[in-house]
C-alpha cells in the first residue's frame, strides 16, 4: 500500500513506523510546514492518512477534489462546517473520518448504541476523558464520538464541568469532564449512576500504537471501495 501521510507529528510518525515494517511505502508527507506542496502534488499514493490539524484541511479539500485520493481521516477539533466539508468529499473519493481508529473504541461505541435503549438512560450519566498534557482540544473528539453513540438526537444537555453553585444535577443533563496529563495516550470512561448502584465502562489506550495500527487497517479496506461517506463501523464491521 503506498501512503500519503497528512500531518507528520506523533500520529503521523508511528502511522509511517508501523506501515514501513509491513511493507508498505510513505509516498509523501505532508505537514503544515510544507502544505503548499499539496497544490502541484500528483495522484502518488493509494490513500491519503491524514492525522495533521483543522489548518490543513482547505489544502487537503483541495487535493482530494483534484486526484480523487481516498482519504482516511482522523482530524480532530473539527467545526461543523468542517466536518460537512470532509464528508462532501463523499463525491470524489471513498472518505473515513473517525475521532478514534481503536478497535476497543469502536466496540464501546456500539455498546453505548445498545445502552440508549435501556433503562440506564434513567440514571445519572457522566462522561470522562483523559490525555496527555500536549493535546490542544477539549472535549476530545473521541468523547463527543460517545456522547453522540449515547444520545443521537442531542436530547440531552451536555455540561462541561461544573463550578460553583451550579445547583442540583438535572435529570436530563450528561456530564462531559477533561482532564488534562503527562503522558496519557487516552482514557475514556461513561459513568451511570442510579440509585444504590452504579455501572461504568472504560476503555484504555496504553499508547498511540493502536489507533496508529486501526487506522492502518481501516486504509487498507477504504481502497477500492466506491466513492462514498463511510464510518469506521462500516469498514471494520461490514455495517450499513
Amino acid at each position: 500500500m503506498d501512503i500519503l501521510l497528512l500531518g507528520y507529528g506523533r500520529m503521523g510518525r508511528m502511522i509511517e513506523q508501523l506501515a514501513l515494517a509491513a511493507g508498505d511505502r510513505v509516498a509523501a508527507a505532508i505537514d503544515i510546514d510544507n502544505a503548499h506542496e499539496l497544490a502541484t502534488l500528483g495522484k502518488v499514493a493509494d490513500v491519503a492518512i491524514d492525522f495533521s490539524a483543522p489548518a490543513l484541511l482547505p489544502q487537503t479539500t483541495a487535493y482530494i477534489q483534484r486526484t480523487k485520493t481516498p482519504l482516511l481521516s482522523g482530524v480532530t477539533g473539527c467545526s461543523e462546517a468542517q466536518l460537512a466539508a470532509l464528508g462532501a468529499l463523499g463525491a470524489y473519493a471513498p472518505v473515513l473520518h473517525s475521532a478514534n481508529y481503536s478497535i476497543g473504541v469502536a466496540v464501546f461505541k456500539k455498546l453505548l448504541e445498545a445502552i440508549a435503549s435501556t433503562p440506564l438512560m434513567d440514571f445519572d450519566i457522566e462522561l470522562t476523558e483523559t490525555h496527555h498534557n500536549q493535546k490542544a482540544d477539549a472535549p476530545s473528539g473521541t468523547a463527543k464520538l460517545l456522547l453522540a453513540a449515547l444520545d443521537p438526537q442531542g436530547a440531552r444537555t451536555p455540561v462541561y464541568g461544573r463550578e460553583g453553585l451550579c445547583g442540583k444535577r438535572k435529570p436530563n443533563e450528561i456530564g462531559v469532564h477533561a482532564l488534562r496529563g503527562g503522558t496519557v495516550a487516552g482514557e475514556h470512561s461513561v459513568l451511570f449512576f442510579g440509585e444504590d448502584e452504579a455501572f461504568e465502562l472504560t476503555h484504555r489506550a496504553a499508547s498511540r500504537k493502536i489507533f496508529a495500527a486501526g487506522a492502518l487497517k481501516a486504509a487498507r479496506a477504504l481502497i477500492g471501495k466506491p466513492n462514498g461517506r463511510y464510518t469506521l463501523e462500516q469498514i471494520l464491521f461490514g455495517e450499513g
